[in-house]
């Protein structure tokens, strides 16, 4: 009976870049982990930000090669997918897996090796199981059969220009600039446009100080801004508490909210009306769920964000999520279409937006509804089998590019 897996370290090149505060994006930076099981496979992604969670692909990369897959393997092969599927559901995939994580000394794993592992598990149980992923986390609950998605001005495109190609618009997301009157004239040209009903939040990418913090968020919330997202540098708890009882705005939390632990030290302090969900930083789409499960029952509102480069496994994951989400502020869904040619595309079939209405709808099939397509080969960078892992031959494949580094706090 044969085990394979096989990790990808995919880079694709950008057709459209993406900039904001935190980082300059031309190309992905995807880790791609494909786990095979006597015929059954499952395709699982992690998107690595090194300014979100302190982790790389590099980083990640190593702590998989010191997980015991032979363990994970042995587990798949062993316990029926039904009832795997349901110690997940009930406990997660640390406490499912836990010796998986022996390597970590006590400390906790990283939220991306979680979530590449995860996502991976998760496809190949629905794979085995056909049923979609959605129907795994939320067992007869019901999924949208349509979903209108946010669109994200960056600091790559000017505002016009967005306002004339990017519609229609349900949610509009605005990547801050290092000039609050750019910001200020962004989104009164959005409001001028849209009227008053469609939502703007402006996110500042940790890059306001608790000096400017707040005249900065009263001169966006003149101009009609509803959120800003992330406005301190992260976890400054008792900052951001100050911002919105001194100024009424409303804050969204990023960065901030890595893990439940973080979530629960924001609602302790009074620090947001609301988180943004993120599969890769979140730890997977089972932690996820919970997230937003907490964030319900505290109150607050939620995104399903994603990471920027997004290359197919998380996409849907997010997507998966958010169609049994109607009560998320927004859902962001990825935008694979925008940035990469259909010719480099690593998965079949391509997670789409409908442009027409900038709405999405289920993948259709078990898991995910991917497979990957023969582009994904050239990406190979590890395989593994029973007798451990073998890194590929081919050393041409180009590497990612740089993020740029998180702003110095001189900066800010």
């Amino acid at each position: 009976m044969a085990s394979e897996a096989r990790l990808y370290r995919v880079a694709l090149p950008m057709r459209v870049g993406f900039d904001h505060p935190a980082a300059r994006r031309r190309t992905s930076d995807s880790l791609v982990l494909r786990l095979s099981v006597d015929g059954a496979t499952g395709i699982g992604e992690c998107a690595p930000r090194s300014y979100v969670t302190g982790e790389s692909t590099d980083s990640v990369t190593e702590a998989l090669g010191r997980v015991p897959l032979h363990a994970l393997f042995g587990r798949l092969r062993t316990t029926p997918p039904a009832d795997l599927a349901a110690q997940l559901r009930a406990d997660g995939f640390e406490s499912t897996f836990p010796e998986l994580f022996a390597h970590t000394l006590g400390t906790a794993p990283g939220t991306n090796l979680v979530c590449l592992l995860e996502t991976a598990v998760l496809d190949l149980l629905c794979r085995q199981l056909g049923i979609p992923v959605g129907e795994l986390l939320f067992p007869g609950g019901s999924e949208l059969l349509s979903l209108p998605v946010s669109q994200v001005l960056d600091l790559s495109i000017g505002v016009e220009e967005f306002l004339d190609t990017r519609g229609p618009f349900h949610f509009v997301k605005v990547k801050a600039s290092d000039d609050i009157g750019r910001d200020i004239r962004t989104v009164g040209a959005i409001r001028r446009r849209l009227g008053a009903d469609v939502p703007v939040m402006v996110d500042a990418n940790m890059s306001w100080t608790p000096e400017t913090a707040a005249p900065h968020a009263r001169r966006l919330l003149e101009a009609g801004v509803d959120l800003v997202e992330e406005p301190l540098p992260r976890r400054s708890w008792a900052d951001l508490r100050a911002l919105r009882r001194e100024t009424g705005v409303r804050v969204l939390l990023d960065e901030s909210v890595c893990t439940a632990a973080d979530a629960r030290a924001a609602v302790a302090a009074g620090a947001c009306d609301a988180v943004n969900v993120r599969v890769s930083k979140n730890g997977g789409l089972l932690a996820s769920a919970r997230l937003t499960e907490y964030a319900r029952a505290e109150g607050l509102g939620f995104q399903i964000g994603v990471q920027v480069a997004e290359t197919g496994p998380l996409i849907n994951a997010s997507r998966a999520l958010a169609l049994r989400s109607p009560d998320a502020l927004t859902v962001e869904a990825g935008q694979s279409d925008r940035f990469f040619a259909e010719t480099d595309a690593i998965v079949s079939p391509r997670p789409l937006v409908d442009r027409r209405t900038n709405t999405i709808v289920p993948a259709e099939g078990p898991g995910f509804g991917l497979r990957l397509t023969e582009r994904a080969d050239r990406w190979t960078a590890l395989t593994w089998t029973d007798h451990g892992w073998q890194p590929t031959t081919d050393t041409t494949a180009p590497q990612p590019e740089t993020e740029l580094p998180e702003l110095e706090e001189s900066a800010r």
